[in-house]
């Protein structure tokens, strides 16, 4: 009998616990204390709120300290890979507050690139013209000149001219283009006449000695000109720029100084110009998302983001993460815009063809 007492009492505790409550009643009080989907993952939510207003207010982020606005806007189109990894950890953690959060950069990527990402160009147009840093340090210029003269480009700029090399190009360029100017280490090839060209003040030169420099050595350190094209619609502005570059080091973050004073120059330059039919050609060592240039982009046109296809990265040629290199324009219609294919610099060459 004392077994039997046993026995039954064990089998009670199993199924009512301790004190003889019911199991479901402990599972209720259980899940009761369980965050719902809706309590789970709060900081992912934080997460994927902060990104989509980081990328809405990109404007906002000082560049007192480093330049940090204008690197964090270099950048802005490859924040969006962090929603995918919040995505997958929201999934993780059944957050379904952390799933609506996303809704926020969801959107604000896709107002800021979302035309990027289909085919905006159209068939036709009356001019094309195409650019291509060529690198000082090319190991093999001919090559790059022959693939360049290949492209069938009306109108070609090219930047970063060594002296050694300028004597290939001109070589190389000859017979595709009997029109051409070098001023510096940037230089317009054309198979259209040229005139009015000059060297365009941008902006590197400054501080008491720079009105003293000698003019081989003011020519020798030129990095942007200005020249007119005599089309069959009637003359068109082309501008060729090379800006300075950036740096980025411990001490001064992201250094843009140089590039900053000459997009200044060359904003200036192009709102003095009279022609209301302006291209500009060049590597402006940043991507139009950055505010160091807003005085040209209030002016000019991307032909990238009115007809090209995708993003268009330039640079570096062997993995391109940034598109650098830059048509923009004014007064003419971008009906495509492309990327030319690798021809040894460690810039890819661009393209557009516009109309009138």
């Amino acid at each position: 009998m004392t077994s039997t007492c046993h026995t039954d009492t064990t089998a009670a505790e199993r199924e009512g616990g301790a004190g003889g409550r019911p199991a479901g009643v402990r599972r209720a009080i259980r899940a009761g204390f369980r965050p719902g989907p809706w309590r789970r993952g709060p900081v992912l939510a934080a997460l994927a709120l902060l990104l989509g207003l980081f990328m809405q207010l990109h404007a906002e982020i000082p560049n007192r300290i480093g330049h940090l606005g204008s690197l964090m806007e270099s950048l802005l189109p490859w924040f969006g890979l962090f929603v995918p990894l919040l995505l997958a950890g929201a999934l993780w953690r059944r957050s379904a507050s952390a799933v609506v959060a996303l809704l926020l950069p969801v959107v604000v990527w896709l107002n800021l690139f979302g035309g990027l990402l289909g085919d905006n160009s159209h068939p036709g147009g009356d001019l094309t013209v195409a650019s291509q840093n060529v690198d000082a340090d090319n190991p093999d210029p001919a090559r790059t000149a022959r693939d360049l003269a290949a492209s069938g480009a009306d109108v070609l700029a090219l930047e970063e001219i060594s002296e050694q090399a300028r004597g290939t190009y001109e070589k190389g360029l000859a017979k595709a283009y009997p029109y051409h100017t070098v001023q510096g280490t940037v230089g317009l090839w054309s198979k259209l006449p040229l005139s009015d060209t000059r060297a365009v003040e941008d902006g590197m030169d400054y501080g008491p000695l720079a009105a003293t420099k000698p003019a081989d050595v003011e020519l020798a350190s030129t990095r942007a000109l200005r020249t007119t094209v005599a089309t069959d619609q009637g003359p068109l502005a082309v501008y060729v720029a090379h800006l300075g570059s950036v740096r980025v080091n411990p001490r001064a973050g992201f250094s843009t100084d140089q590039r900053d004073r000459g997009a200044q120059a060359l904003a200036k330059a192009v709102a003095a110009e009279r022609n209301e039919r302006v291209v500009l050609l060049g590597d402006l060592n940043g991507t139009l998302d950055d505010r160091a240039f807003d005085g040209l982009t209030s002016q000019l046109r991307s032909a990238q983001d009115v007809a090209g296809d995708g993003f268009g990265f330039t640079w570096p040629a062997t993995f391109p993460v940034a598109r650098i290199d830059q048509i923009l324009v004014r007064g003419v219609r971008p009906e495509s815009s492309w990327l030319l294919p690798a021809t040894g610099s460690d810039h890819r060459p661009v393209a557009a063809s516009v109309s009138w």
